[in-house]
């Protein structure tokens, strides 16, 4: 089992980019049942990356917790969880 999981962040509003904490994380678009194929993706060295489907800029911000954004409200927590 895995010892930590992978934050997921959607983009509702439509943000043109969303700061995060992370540079590994699931991009699911828009809420469900709006959502993109849920994809995940690394920055790894790099200290931004665009979705390949919805084209939101993601941001590292090593400021920020891996459950919070900027702008607030962009991380998705899966309900049936």
């Amino acid at each position: 089992m895995a010892d930590h999981t992978i934050p997921h962040f959607q983009n509702d509003a439509g943000h043109a980019a969303i700061e995060i904490g992370v540079k590994e994380f699931l991009c699911v678009g828009a809420n469900p049942p709006f959502d993109h194929p849920h994809v995940y993706l690394d920055m790894g060295a790099d200290a931004e990356k665009v979705c390949p489907y919805c084209s939101t800029l993601y941001t590292y911000n090593p400021a920020l917790p891996a459950t919070e954004t900027t702008p607030a409200g962009c991380a998705w927590v899966d309900q049936a969880a």
